[in-house]
């Protein structure tokens, strides 16, 4: 009995090294793969046009800040939904919870 339970084991343990050094090997010569058709066919450089409209250009804020044009728009349009909607409640009292009795 304690021969079958050696046999199986170097069996089992052959097994476990024959499939890491395959699945090495393949992740190798993938990874070799990929870095020679990454040499062969670059990936192409996108250019990142800005929008034509001259509106929009003369209104463009720098450094990814928001344009105060902007600003002002979303205001007005929060302004007017709470004015037609009866909602007179700051933001910060929209979210307290309330007692229903």
């Amino acid at each position: 009995m304690q021969q079958e339970f050696l046999e199986a084991s170097s069996l089992m343990l052959t097994g476990m090294v024959f499939v890491f050094a395959f699945l090495s090997l393949l992740i190798l010569f993938i990874n070799t793969v990929l870095a020679q058709l990454a040499i062969r066919f670059p990936d192409p450089v996108i250019s990142r046009r800005s929008p034509s409209n001259k509106k929009t250009n003369n209104k463009k804020a720098t450094n990814g800040e928001i344009s105060p044009a902007i600003i002002a728009v979303i205001s007005g349009a929060v302004s007017k939904y709470r004015a037609q909607h009866g909602n007179s409640l700051s933001p910060s009292q929209n979210y307290l919870p309330q007692n229903k009795h």
